[in-house]
């Protein structure tokens, strides 16, 4: 009936405690926390004793908060340039000469071969180049990534797909989540929030961070890097591009590229052992090593281009073969530039150059503000529940009462070990679930009432009342786990900390609604022997 075992007892005590003590450091402040951090003996576990804490979003503390989108014409053409150079190497292959050369277009190539033998050799490997686009879910989906067609007078045009161009800027946007995650890491920030929004933009937000030109100076640079060699002036073989060493002026580098920044290993900011100024020491892995020490070696005497985003920062004379894979990079940085160009290094390239569409910076007054709204009405949220529920149900609420703020204090342990991020909204999640674990009391209680009026002993009644309202919980509870992980998984930002926060009330709901309070009303029972139901 309702006797509980000790063991029982002891356990649900147990399991109440350990999530109490778990919210104790998100109530200090981080002083606080860091002078208990050190209190601890080295050598006692980490993990045996709390100290992970909840992380205030970027409502709440204040920080910065940055809308990035894919840059789509210049990745459509870094698509064209690629499909260029890609139809040029087929040409080699195949042995065709193209009449006038290749042609490019907003939207792809084109190039004329009048020769029918010629171009039924060529068209086949033109289509190659075309790939099909694969769906995560479906697979394959039917479309490929380049429309090849032929025209009157030989003309052989190859034009990018629509499916293509979407689908390249949904890896680019993926890609660039994962570069902005490490950038963002640099720089030693807490807690950021980095998620797609929509089909080719990334909201990045920094709680904490009130100065974000740094932030924006670091999101901002695609940060390609590639070592060339200059040219000649006039060659065909070189493009224009600004060089850092003469004041802006556009000086001829070499099209190929020797190294790229995906050979790099590491990137070190540092100082000149001769001149003293701020430089970038750099690792090669051993493809990148070999590349390089084979072209330092033929090279010998020229001047190695070290281009970033298309501008020359660099360009010293190789002196001799430099073959140990690693080397630096001077431009007359300041000490903070070297750094930044090292956390740009070290993190990769950005697969397509991503514009700012949007800024914000959010005081932390505003967010202290939003804190202390946000306690007030959960003060007096609870207040009002705990009275209404000890004025209905007397003891039995007052009971209710203690469940409930067991219930609070178990969704803040959550979420400490969890280090969730809580945000205004995450507050408004804890408010309804104050409600909604009152609401399992109170199906309860009403049904406990039932059994009484219908002539059961009170030891009947209770036992009656937690049996057949259980099930009810669960249905209800359940109903609303689902619409809250609809919620997380379909929302973003501030939805889905709301969705976080309601779905760890749901749970501490049925440990503090249903076991909770039925141990201490049989604890009650054991102690008072009531012979009626005292509501």
């Amino acid at each position: 009936m309702l006797r509980y075992s000790k063991t029982k007892t002891i356990l649900t005590l147990g399991v109440i405690l350990l999530g109490l003590l778990l919210a104790v450091p998100s109530m200090m402040s981080k002083e606080q926390r860091d002078a208990y951090r050190a209190a601890i003996p080295s050598w006692v576990p980490s993990w045996l004793i709390p100290h992970r804490a909840i992380v205030l979003g970027l409502d709440l503390q204040g920080g910065s908060h940055i809308l990035l989108e894919v840059d789509q014409p210049d990745l459509v053409r870094t698509q064209v340039v690629a499909l260029r150079d890609d139809v040029r190497r087929v040409l080699r292959e195949t042995g065709v000469a193209a009449e006038g050369g290749i042609q490019t277009t907003p939207r792809g190539v084109q190039l004329r071969v009048g020769d029918q033998a010629a171009r039924a050799r060529l068209v086949p490997k033109l289509r190659e180049l075309s790939q099909p686009i694969t769906n995560a879910i479906l697979g394959q989906t039917g479309a490929r990534t380049v429309e090849v067609t032929e025209g009157e007078g030989g003309l052989v045009q190859l034009t990018l797909s629509e499916q293509g161009i979407a689908d390249r800027v949904r890896r680019a946007v993926d890609q660039s989540i994962e570069v902005v995650r490490r950038r963002v890491d640099q720089l030693g920030t807490t807690e950021p929030s980095i998620q797609r929004q929509g089909a080719d933009r990334i909201l990045v937000q920094v709680p904490g961070l009130q100065d974000p030109t740094r932030l924006e100076e670091i999101l901002g640079r695609t940060a390609k890097l590639e070592f060339r060699l200059l040219g000649d002036s006039g060659s065909t073989d070189t493009e224009l591009m600004p060089s850092r060493d003469s004041g802006g002026q556009r000086v001829p580098v070499e099209r190929r590229v020797i190294v790229s920044g995906e050979d790099l290993t590491d990137a070190q900011p540092g100082f000149d052992s001769r001149t003293n100024e701020p430089i970038v020491n750099f690792r090669f892995n051993l493809r990148g090593a070999q590349r390089f020490g084979e072209a330092t070696t033929q090279n010998v005497g020229r001047p190695l281009a070290i281009v970033l985003d298309n501008e020359v920062i660099s360009a010293p004379r190789i002196l001799q073969p430099i073959t140990g894979g690693s080397g630096q990079i001077s431009g007359r940085f300041t000490v903070q530039q070297a750094n930044d160009l090292s956390v740009l290094l070290r993190s990769g390239a950005l697969p397509a150059k991503l514009n700012i569409v949007e800024r914000r910076t959010i005081g932390p007054g505003l967010g202290q503000d939003s804190i202390e709204a946000g306690k007030m009405a959960t003060y007096i949220a609870t207040l009002l529940v705990a009275a209404y529920m000890f004025a209905t149900y007397g003891v039995f609420g007052f009971i209710a009462n203690i469940a409930l703020i067991v219930h609070v204090g178990l969704i803040f342990g959550l979420m400490s070990v969890l280090e969730a991020t809580l945000t205004l909204p995450g507050i408004a999640g804890i408010v309804l679930t104050i409600g909604t674990a009152v609401d399992s009391n109170v199906l309860i209680y009403e049904r406990i009432r039932e059994e009484a009026r219908a002539g059961r002993s009170v030891v009947s009644a209770i036992q009656a009342g937690f049996d057949r309202a259980f099930a009810t919980i669960i249905d209800s509870n359940s109903t609303m786990a689902i619409a809250a992980l609809i919620l997380f998984f379909m929302g973003s930002g501030p939805v889905r900390g709301f969705a976080v926060v309601f779905i760890l009330g749901i749970l501490t709901t049925v440990i503090t609604a249903v076991t909770l309070t039925r141990m201490m009303i049989a604890l009650w029972y054991a102690y008072a022997r009531p012979k009626a139901i005292p509501f």
